[in-house]
């Protein structure tokens, strides 16, 4: 059987900019789409197509919970997971686009 592929994920402006929580089960699509501004709405509207933190899971319900934790978050807790491992505020495209 398939391992399912879920994520949630973290998109940032510029380090410390304006940040956008989502949640899907194409990571490379869906950042894909932020960075060329396929889709309109928030991240269009204010630029936000870096991505600076993502977390897989193996069960969408679970992840979209998770989603809608970390968006419920204070500010500088979701910059305190972000700089958790990612402390510079890189990119991580390049991390993803060859998965």
């Amino acid at each position: 059987m398939n391992q399912i592929n879920f994520y949630v994920y973290i998109l940032a402006s510029q380090p410390n900019g304006t940040l956008y929580v989502g949640a899907t089960d194409n990571l490379v699509e869906r950042v894909w789409q932020h960075k060329n501004k396929v889709v309109p709405g928030f991240t269009k509207k204010y630029d936000v197509t870096r991505l600076v933190w993502f977390e897989h899971h193996t069960e969408p319900h679970i992840g979209l919970l998770r989603e809608k934790r970390i968006k419920r978050w204070k500010r500088a807790w979701k910059i305190a997971l972000i700089e958790k491992d990612n402390s510079q505020w890189h990119d991580l495209w390049d991390k993803i686009s060859n998965m």
